[in-house]
């Protein structure tokens, strides 16, 4: 005899007959459903870390990130400096992003997480221009300035307000932190050692054409849920 297994957090059934041992105990397997905490922990951090890697590629802090491992030629140190602007940039972000959906629950704050996201994938469309960056002297090493310059450079930028809208949806700074980092990294690490080589073997067209795609399609997404049509 078989006996349908039942989630004690939830009290619903898992839909999954356990089999009964000798003796009339029943031996139960748990199954995580496929919406519960552990699945949210990873769609978050998924959907951060290719967002923002796919929305990197050519954007102004790439094309910084380039241009500081040409003038320093110090690898390491610039990695370093990215990495820790980038944690305590979106760290910052999330964090705002999270705090805002806690306060305004509404659903029109939701109508406008999902339009943001549909802003943000027309506006990967835009290339970005290493122009656009000043070309001071360096005061410090290339540690420090890779850190404080990317921070500046990182303040309102694309993959910043992405942050802001990815912690509002997910309700996880933590997780999106650490994807939004992930993708920052993948998609700076590679052009710090390969420079300029990097952009010219990427298709920047396809790789923007993509990244919009998803923003769109999580804003549509958000949309219908919000609006209850699912």
């Amino acid at each position: 005899m078989a006996r349908e297994g039942r989630d004690h957090r939830s009290g619903e059934t898992n839909g999954v007959a356990s089999p009964s041992l000798p003796g009339g105990e029943v031996r139960c397997r748990w199954i995580s459903s496929p919406s519960g905490p552990e699945f949210l922990l990873l769609e978050a951090l998924f959907s951060s870390t290719a967002l923002v890697a796919l929305a990197e590629i050519g954007d102004k802090t790439q094309l910084l990130a380039i241009l500081l491992a040409t003038r320093f030629k110090k690898p390491v140190p610039i990695v370093l400096g990215i990495l820790v602007a980038t944690l305590a940039n979106h760290f910052l972000a999330a964090l705002v992003g999270s705090s805002a959906a806690e306060l305004l629950s509404g659903a029109w704050f939701r109508y406008l997480i999902a339009v943001s996201f549909i802003a943000m994938g027309l506006w990967t469309l835009i290339p970005d221009k290493i122009d656009d960056l000043e070309d001071k002297p360096a005061r410090f090493g290339a540690f420090l300035t890779t850190a404080i310059a990317f921070f500046l450079v990182e303040m309102g930028d694309k993959t910043q307000l992405a942050t802001v809208a990815l912690g509002a949806k997910f309700h996880n700074v933590w997780a999106v932190t650490a994807g939004t980092t992930i993708g920052m990294m993948l998609a700076n690490v590679p052009a710090v050692f390969l420079g300029n080589a990097l952009l010219q073997r990427v298709p920047l067209k396809l790789v923007h054409g993509i990244a919009a795609a998803l923003f769109l399609a999580a804003g549509v997404w958000m949309l219908v849920e919000t609006a209850g049509w699912l």
